[in-house]
């Protein structure tokens, strides 16, 4: 039986070097893996009176049903402003509610924080995995996946040059799935 996992990017930017990235570490996963791209870009802003007076947006249900499709989850982040993008947030949010039926509950997780500064992502990083930890899932934790001065590593179409970072990110992917798989049923 395969396992399905959610890629999920914080950047809706056209030529996004965190979707390339995402992109490219996710096809590192073995085989039999399933990478399916969770779109978060159209979800409505989270209100929880949506939720309480049963207006839930098409939007939100759509994302749900398909998040609970999904095994396991890959968050692909840029850095707005020491966080995480507010997409991303609101995705979370989204994914949060109702209380009790949470998408997220004990689904693994890996997340990657790309920059093309030095500090490589990361406060989004850290600001997301402790959402992450109060979500109830169980994250990678070493290693931590902090990719700085991307565009250093990237060639003209987006692609990973770097033999020293495709390596890297294949020890990250090998620990997720090692960690995917202490995990099921």
């Amino acid at each position: 039986m395969s396992t399905t996992v959610g890629l999920i990017v914080g950047s809706l930017r056209k030529g996004s070097y965190t979707r390339a990235v995402a992109e490219q570490t996710a096809a590192l996963l073995p085989k039999d893996y399933v990478v399916k791209q969770i779109n978060i870009g159209d979800l409505d802003l989270y209100n929880q009176d949506f939720d309480d007076e049963n207006r839930v947006p098409e939007s939100w249900k759509k994302f749900r049903e398909e998040m609970q499709t999904v095994d396991a989850v890959i968050f692909a982040t840029p850095e707005y402003n020491r966080s995480v993008p507010g997409v991303l947030k609101n995705a979370i949010d989204v994914g949060s509610r109702p209380y009790g039926a949470s998408v997220w509950d004990k689904k693994p997780a890996i997340i990657l924080s790309v920059s093309p500064g030095a500090i490589s992502g990361f406060g989004a990083n850290h600001h997301l995995r402790q959402s992450l930890v109060f979500l109830n899932m169980p994250v990678v934790q070493q290693p931590e996946v902090y990719l700085g001065n991307v565009t250093n590593i990237l060639d003209d179409n987006l692609k990973i040059t770097n033999e020293g970072t495709i390596k890297f990110l294949q020890s990250a992917m090998d620990t997720f799935v090692d960690l995917i798989n202490r995990l099921k049923d």
